[in-house]
């Protein structure tokens, strides 16, 4: 791999992290749901939350919406990793199996987003 390719692809890493890390401070429900930001690229991101017991429903397992939550924010990191402000517009998830108290979730999460005005971080 060149020079120049090696460091646009640094840049856009850099830059990944830096929104993510941007995004991630500012959102509350994220953190009060104690989920966790495991890793992000452009156009990707990990995140991880464990299940409480003020998460699970009247048949003791996680509650949907929380773990849509959890795919909700894991896409908001993935579409504002290239820095450019982006909200969902639509979005699906498959429960694939129950979830437990005391389980870590991670999701997989398929979803459509709409570009907005701004950035999430300002460019240096």
């Amino acid at each position: 791999m060149s020079d120049a390719v090696e460091s646009a692809a640094r840049h856009t890493q850099q830059r990944a992290e830096r929104a993510a890390a941007a995004l991630y401070e500012r959102d509350r429900a994220s953190q009060a749901l104690g989920m966790r930001l495991l890793g992000v690229r452009p156009g990707w991101a990990q995140v991880v939350m464990r299940v409480r017991p003020d998460m699970v429903n009247g048949h003791g397992l996680c509650h949907g919406g929380i773990v849509f939550a959890l795919g909700d924010s894991a896409f908001a990191f993935a579409c504002n990793s290239h820095n450019d402000s982006t909200v969902a517009a639509g979005a699906s998830i498959d429960f694939l199996a129950a979830a437990r108290e005391g389980d870590e979730l991670t999701a997989l999460f398929r979803g459509r987003s709409y570009r907005i005005d701004g950035q999430v971080v300002s460019e240096e």
